[in-house]
């Protein structure tokens, strides 16, 4: 028996855009091949189990291997095999059956996933890096012929008499010069690795040459020979395709060193199972989260029936959620189409619904169920819950019961815990709320006392996400204002009806803002002479909350480059009720009173950390000579 003929009428063009627009992604023939394979495996065990299928299953190890002198790799499996009619259907008809509307749609296309699999196409993956393709194949139907097909990667093919004596199919790729990248023994293993190491049927590999003894030689020594080894280089069941009632901690620990063996142990986890309305199975976990977030992402691995897909699941799942690591299994997420369909489409959004209420519960159990362990936790966690409530609506609705503010003693609060706490002193005198918050506990330690002199509270916000956490705050908590501990002095960051007066004369006060504005000589410093408790500094240098905000957003690049560009603007408050100023006042000589000033309106920039350089070396020879 032999048959020659033609593919389609339509397909002239097709090979050469399977060729380029897939080249970028070729490796992933070897994953489409081998899911053939596999899938064709399952069929011949779910026909079995039916009843439909009588002879012996035997060994369905779907087997992987590559013959470097004859340039070929060989995928070979046990599975259904077809007959020379399903070869002619399968191979050359569906495949093509859409060559025209093809050829429209995805001439412009970049993306091999957005192709593969559209039109049947995965097997004609192999013309990537094949000039060849054979398959020998046998059915397992009774009194079927061995057959055999071969197509050069033009649009002609030719079927003829096999010589396969087992159920099942040998798909033989003979590679072509360009990618002969590919007869490699550790190239092979790590696409099979990265793509097929949890697929649901043993796949085998030879993947390690071992020696052994051959007899001696003609001096007496032993003689060695090698041979390969095949290893079974998959896990079938992976915890993910279990039951969380068979498995222990252990086994999702194991589990998430497999997939990152550098990693820390996870805070934990949370095993995703639905069937209805759509399929998805999974496990998420919570990794500790360092304050570098950007290096976090990307570590979700998205499966689909065990077949490794993508670890860019930015449009899957929601963009906060990337922080976790993980693996998510789904056949009914659309692999093969555009972002902006996935973006669009109603599975995609019922299963990015479905992960952020089970994280949120998950959360919300373990804050519950242990509020001093998930205390603990809170430094690795906090991000990930800040981030969420910043970016997800629905998350922020739960999150507000599971998020803390931790302050400078160490306490944790919730939302409502805390706005209990300070409401009756930290609120001013337009009733508005305050909630004062440090950056940098060394840094800003002086405004810090000086908040707890009285009696106010103070959080921390350090990560990198607070600036817009505060902001969230500031929407959803009413009449509340969030204010950063060195913003100003304290008695104007909240301020009360029984300020303190300045006791000197306006005369007085003037003189002391020339004195202070000869010594500074710096526009970029503006200067108020100010009532305040004689307890405060002298001096205090502070930039106003909402400048500061506006330039830290322009340098994170939220679109707020105006101020970005905008010199730093400070406001220097010169406490008139400190003895230090009456002492500057009562000195009479000018030379002095520079020195004095300049010494105070340093000491200033020294509580703020901003005293460096040659400024700091004059500020200490000064001080030494007025010891």
């Amino acid at each position: 028996m032999q048959e020659k003929g033609t593919i389609s009428i339509h397909t002239e063009n097709i090979f050469p855009i399977i060729k380029k627009f897939l080249y970028s992604d070729h490796e992933i023939f070897l994953r489409e091949l081998v899911s053939n394979a596999v899938d064709a495996t399952q069929k011949i065990k779910r026909l079995a189990q039916l009843g439909q299928y009588n002879g012996e299953l035997g060994d369905v190890t779907v087997e992987v291997s590559f013959d470097k002198d004859k340039k070929t790799i060989t995928i070979s499996d046990k599975g259904l095999g077809m007959t020379a009619e399903e070869v002619k259907k399968y191979i050359n008809q569906i495949a093509f059956s859409g060559a025209t509307e093809f050829m429209e749609k995805f001439k412009d296309s970049k993306d091999a996933n957005e192709i593969i699999g559209k039109f049947g196409l995965g097997f004609y993956s192999a013309f990537m890096v094949a000039n060849q393709v054979e398959i020998n194949t046998l059915s397992y139907q009774e009194g079927a012929e061995a057959t055999r097909w071969t197509c050069d990667g033009s649009t002609e093919f030719e079927i003829s008499a096999g010589d396969r004596k087992e159920r099942g199919t040998d798909v033989i790729l003979y590679i072509n010069e360009d990618s002969e990248e590919f007869l490699d023994k550790w190239k092979l293993q790590g696409i099979l690795d990265k793509y097929c190491k949890f697929l649901p049927v043993p796949i085998k590999f030879g993947t390690k040459t071992e020696s052994m003894e051959d007899g001696v030689d003609d001096k007496g020594d032993k003689k060695w020979k090698s041979v390969e080894v095949d290893n079974i280089i998959n896990t079938t069941a992976p915890i993910w395709t279990k039951s969380p009632n068979e498995l222990k901690d252990e086994d999702y620990l194991n589990f998430y060193k497999e997939l990152y063996p550098m990693s820390e142990d996870p805070l934990f986890w949370i095993h995703l199972n639905v069937d209805y309305p759509f399929n998805l199975t999974g496990v998420l976990y919570f990794p500790k989260v360092k304050n570098d977030f950007e290096f976090q992402k990307n570590k979700i691995k998205l499966f689909s029936r065990q077949v490794f897909i993508t670890d860019e699941v930015k449009d899957i799942v929601p963009e906060f959620l990337m922080l976790l690591h993980g693996v998510i299994d789904s056949p009914d997420i659309p692999l093969n189409v555009s972002r902006s369909f996935l973006q669009a489409d109603s599975s995609v959004k019922k299963i990015n619904n479905y992960i952020t209420k089970k994280v949120a519960d998950k959360l919300s159990e373990l804050f519950k169920k242990d509020r001093k362990v998930y205390e603990d936790k809170w430094n690795d966690i906090g991000l990930f819950v800040k981030y969420g409530m910043i970016s997800e609506e629905k998350f922020a609705e739960k999150g507000k019961d599971f998020s803390l503010l931790k302050n400078t003693k160490g306490e944790f609060f919730t939302l409502a815990e805390y706005k209990d706490k300070v409401k009756a002193i930290q609120t001013d005198k337009n009733e508005q709320v305050v909630y004062l918050y440090s950056t940098n506990l060394d840094k800003q330690d002086a405004f810090i006392q000086s908040a707890n002199k009285k009696d106010y509270d103070v959080l921390v916000m350090d990560s990198p996400i607070d600036n817009h956490f505060i902001q969230h705050l500031e929407m959803k908590e009413e009449k509340t204002s969030l204010k950063r501990v060195d913003a100003d002095v304290v008695d104007k960051l909240i301020q009360k009806e029984d300020t303190y007066a300045n006791l000197l004369t306006e005369e007085q006060s003037q003189k002391v803002k020339e004195i202070f504005e000869k010594a500074i000589n710096n526009k970029n410093y503006t200067l108020e002479v100010e009532g305040l408790s004689p307890e405060e500094m002298p001096v205090t240098v502070t930039m106003e909350e909402f400048m500061r905000r506006m330039k830290e957003m322009a340098q994170m690049g939220g679109g707020m480059s105006f101020y970005g560009a905008m010199p730093d603007n400070y406001k220097v408050a010169i406490n008139g009720n400190h003895p230090a100023i009456d002492k500057i006042l009562k000195t009479e000589n000018e030379e002095d009173q520079a020195k004095l000033a300049k010494q105070s309106f340093d000491l200033a920039l020294l509580a703020q950390g901003m005293l460096t350089g040659k400024d700091l070396t004059e500020f200490v020879k000064r001080s030494v000579e007025l010891i």
